[in-house]
C-alpha cells in the first residue's frame, strides 16, 4: 500500500470499518449517509485492490475473515485519530459543525432528549444529532456512539458523568379507575394481591424495589401483562390495565393533571437521576462539548427536584 493515501482508498476503508463494526451493509450505509448499493460496492472495490476477501457474505448475516479482523485491528485506532485531527479543527469555526450520535434510554428519551431537541438545534443549525433509543446497557465504545444518556448506577465506572437530570423517586402508579375496582396497596406486600405490570430488561424481569427506615423490600410483579417498553407501562397504568412502576419524573404531568395517583408514596426508594456519559478522551469533539453545556444549563433552570412533584400538585 502507498505511504501516502489518496481520498478513494480512505473512502474504502472507512466504508469497510462501518461494516465491520456494524456487522451490515444496511445499517453500516446509514451511519456514512450513503446508499447500501454504493457500500457494497466500495467494499468490492477494496477486496479486489488487496486481493484477498475480507468480509464472509450471506443472506442475514457479515462476518470478518481472519484477513478483515487483521485489517480492523490495524486500521481502527489510525481512522479514530484522523477523525479525531480533523475534529479538533472545529475550534476554529465560528459555528460549531458535525454530527452528534447519542445512545438513549426510552425514559432518557422523554425526559431529556424531547424537550431539548428544538431548543438545541436552533442554537445550533450546523449540529446534526443522530439518536438511538436502546434500553440495554449499550457499549458506546464498540457502537462508536459520542456519548450515552442512562441512569448513573447503570454507567460503567470508566466513563466521565454529567448530571442531565435532578434526582426522582420510583414509585407505583395506577389510574383512579384501577382504584374504583381495587383497594389501594397500604404496603409493598400488598402488591402480591394486585394485577402489576411486569417490566423485562435484557430478557430479565425488573423487581419493583421500596425503602422505608431500614426497611427495604424487593418485590417481584405478577399480573396479566410484561412489557419492555416504559410508555406502554404507562399507557396501560392509564387505561386502568394494571398498577405500574416507574420513575417519578417520567409521569409527572399524569399525577398533576390526576390521570395518575402515586401509590406507596411513603415507601418510595431512593432517588435516580439520568446522566450524560461518555469514554475519557484528550479533547471532546465540539457537537458533545456544547452538548454538554447547554443540558447543564437546561437542569440549571429548574429549581425543584421532581421528588417534590406529589406534594406540589397535592398543593
Amino acid at each position: 500500500m502507498a505511504s501516502l493515501m489518496n481520498r478513494t482508498q480512505f473512502a474504502e476503508l472507512n466504508a469497510f470499518l462501518a461494516v465491520a463494526e456494524r456487522t451490515n451493509f444496511a445499517r453500516a450505509a446509514a451511519h456514512l449517509g450513503i446508499a447500501a448499493s454504493t457500500i457494497s460496492q466500495t467494499i468490492r472495490s477494496l477486496e479486489e485492490r488487496l486481493g484477498m476477501r475480507l468480509l464472509n457474505r450471506t443472506t442475514r448475516s457479515v462476518s470478518l475473515t481472519d484477513a478483515g479482523e487483521k485489517l480492523l485491528q490495524r486500521i481502527r485506532p489510525a481512522i479514530t485519530e484522523l477523525g479525531a485531527a480533523v475534529e479538533d479543527l472545529n475550534e476554529f469555526r465560528d459555528t460549531p459543525t458535525g454530527t452528534l450520535r447519542l445512545s438513549v434510554t426510552s425514559v432518557a428519551a422523554r425526559i431529556v432528549m424531547a424537550p431539548a431537541i428544538k431548543e438545541f438545534l436552533a442554537a445550533y443549525p450546523a449540529i446534526a444529532l443522530d439518536i438511538t433509543v436502546d434500553d440495554t446497557d449499550a457499549d458506546i465504545v464498540s457502537g462508536r456512539f459520542d456519548a450515552g444518556i442512562r441512569v448513573g448506577r447503570r454507567v460503567a465506572r470508566d466513563m466521565q458523568m454529567v448530571r442531565v437530570t435532578e434526582p426522582s423517586r420510583l414509585i407505583a402508579i395506577a389510574s383512579p379507575e384501577y382504584l374504583q375496582r381495587n383497594a389501594a396497596p397500604k404496603i409493598p406486600q400488598d402488591l402480591q394481591n394486585h394485577n402489576c405490570i411486569a417490566f423485562r430488561k435484557d430478557n430479565q424481569y425488573m423487581p419493583w424495589e421500596f425503602a422505608k427506615g431500614k426497611s427495604k423490600f424487593e418485590i417481584s410483579p405478577t399480573g396479566t401483562l410484561t412489557v419492555n417498553n416504559m410508555d406502554l407501562v404507562v399507557r396501560a397504568a392509564l387505561d386502568g390495565v394494571a398498577i405500574g412502576y416507574t420513575i417519578e419524573s417520567y409521569v409527572a404531568g399524569h399525577l398533576c393533571a390526576g390521570r395518575l395517583v402515586a401509590l406507596l408514596v411513603d415507601w418510595s426508594p431512593g432517588h435516580h437521576s439520568y446522566y450524560l456519559y461518555y469514554p475519557g478522551r484528550r479533547q471532546l469533539p465540539v457537537p458533545l462539548k456544547v452538548f454538554t453545556a447547554f443540558l447543564r444549563q437546561q437542569r440549571a433552570r429548574y429549581t425543584h427536584a421532581p421528588e417534590m412533584l406529589i406534594d406540589e400538585c397535592a398543593a
